[in-house]
């Protein structure tokens, strides 16, 4: 299984590499193999694409907005053209099984690229009317952005932070994570075919020192950054540190809410897309299941029904649901959480082991997990797994549930299942978290913004609100008469 990229970079619309740079390998998820091996970038390399993306952005920001968006959408054309091949890609890149990304990765990043391509050119400044005379504002691009992705979505981040930016004018340096070089770089050759001017989208790969050398340069005038919230408080005391623009998407430790009066197969079809989609690796995950008592023993025998027959095994096998985690490490981490969580006394209900797969034993697998009887002190109750393991809790009212999801640093999303329409409203209304569902969860259409509160960022992606992340506000107020003047 191989897929070695033409080079580790993309730099002015061309592959570069340096193989000065630290190897940086490509692990197959599924096996454990290396599938491809490619170069952490060198100083002069950050320094190349940066100096593309500077050169290339005045005229492009000179551009209108809707020959800037027709390009935009070409490239939509293209990625939805290419869709299956990407998916692999994507599948070898991440793990995730075949039939997430067939229709959850690259239609995703497309559907980014359509939109803001088409929305840029009605996104305009304000009239403001001041008896006689009068002021207008300019909505203008900040210059050379840096994106920063993450690695259980990596084309989809690609195209929600490259989107924006490009359409508003700016130019885009962007640091895929190491774990997930791949598909990024693809990207950056479809904008290439579609026509994007050379050095507006560059791709640089790296480990955490990079992203400081692309955060920290005197030319960038914003970041934005997918990842945990470590990282992000890392990432935006430095920006701030030297006056950037900062966007932060980042963890979270979500409510999902079932009343007694929730259709049961609807939530549990929730709770499952909440907690086990994507193996699990998904930072809006409702992974606090509350349900209330008059359901609770219902729904945690058909959950328990449902969650056995999932397909777990090979990725690329059209017929699994689920595959593994993304590397070594976070198998690790994931399954020290379902110890601790067991040393803690949750009961643990389902899963939680490592299964048998044949021909997939270097593979980083887990069950999707389910504990019952956890209480809201619990360290699985409070700390981020970022993996398939799902903690439920019983909750007797309104009031107390409310009380109960909030009491968290994170505030990235939250979820409610109920008939009772006016409760959800109520309920959405009380929790503190920036992406909501009601009756559904985890879905995130370009159209409304996605991002969190508290410790779960600042700023959105998506919708018409990434534009006014990507652009700056340049007042002009307009004398119609003489200069009133004391002197």
């Amino acid at each position: 299984m191989k897929a070695q990229p033409k080079a580790s970079h993309y730099i002015n619309g061309s592959f570069v590499d340096d193989e000065l740079g630290r190897a940086l390998p490509v692990i197959y998820p599924a096996t454990g193999e290396t599938i491809a091996t490619i170069h952490s970038a060198t100083e002069n390399v950050v320094e190349l694409a940066i100096e593309a993306a500077r050169e290339a952005q005045p005229a492009w920001a000179r551009l209108k907005p809707v020959e800037r968006g027709r390009i935009l959408r070409r490239a939509a054309d293209i990625l939805r053209a290419r869709n299956d091949e990407l998916a692999r890609l994507e599948t070898l890149d991440t793990g995730k099984a075949i039939q997430e990304t067939l229709v959850a990765d690259p239609a995703s990043a497309a559907d980014a690229l359509e939109f803001f391509g088409g929305a840029v050119g009605s996104y305009n400044g304000d009239y403001i009317d001041l008896g006689g005379s009068f002021a207008y504002t300019r909505r203008e691009p900040l210059g050379v952005c840096v994106g920063i992705g993450a690695w259980n979505y990596p084309i989809q981040g690609a195209g929600w932070k490259s989107a924006p930016a490009l359409a508003m004018g700016n130019a885009m340096v962007f640091k895929p994570s190491e774990n997930t070089p791949l598909s990024a770089l693809a990207l950056a050759e479809i904008y290439t075919e579609a026509g994007l001017p050379d050095g507006l989208f560059n791709v640089v790969q790296g480990y955490g020192d990079v992203g400081h050398a692309l955060a920290s340069h005197p030319v960038v005038a914003k970041v934005s950054l997918t990842g945990s919230v470590p990282t992000g408080r890392k990432v935006l005391g430095l920006a701030g540190s030297l006056m950037k623009h900062a966007t932060m998407e980042l963890g979270g430790k979500s409510p999902l809410i079932i009343f007694d009066d929730a259709d049961l197969e609807n939530a549990i079809g929730g709770a499952m897309l909440a907690n086990f989609y994507s193996t699990g690796q998904v930072c809006s995950n409702g992974t606090r299941v509350f349900v209330q008592d008059g359901l609770h023993d219902r729904f945690l025998d058909r959950l328990t029904e449902r969650t056995k027959a999932i397909r777990i095994g090979d990725p690329l096998d059209p017929d699994t649901q689920m595959g593994p985690l993304i590397n070594k490490a976070q198998h690790e981490k994931v399954l020290s959480y379902i110890e601790i969580g067991k040393q803690e006394g949750a009961t643990l209900h389902h899963g939680g082991a490592v299964p048998a797969l044949q021909g997939f034993e270097g593979g980083f697998y887990v069950e999707p997990t389910i504990f019952a009887n956890v209480t809201d002190t619990m360290r699985i109750a409070r700390e981020e797994i970022f993996g398939p393991v799902m903690a439920v809790f019983r909750f007797d009212s309104e009031d107390e549930v409310v009380a109960r999801a909030n009491d968290t640093e994170f505030g990235l999303s939250a979820g409610v299942f109920t008939r009772d329409l006016p409760r959800a409203h109520r309920v959405i209304a009380d929790l503190q978290a920036g992406s909501c569902w009601i009756n559904n969860y985890n879905l995130a259409p370009v159209e409304i913004p996605f991002g969190g509160y508290k410790q779960s960022g600042i700023g959105r992606e998506n919708s018409l609100a990434a534009l006014a992340h990507y652009s700056q506000i340049k007042s002009v107020y307009v004398e119609t008469g003489d200069v009133a003047s004391p002197y």
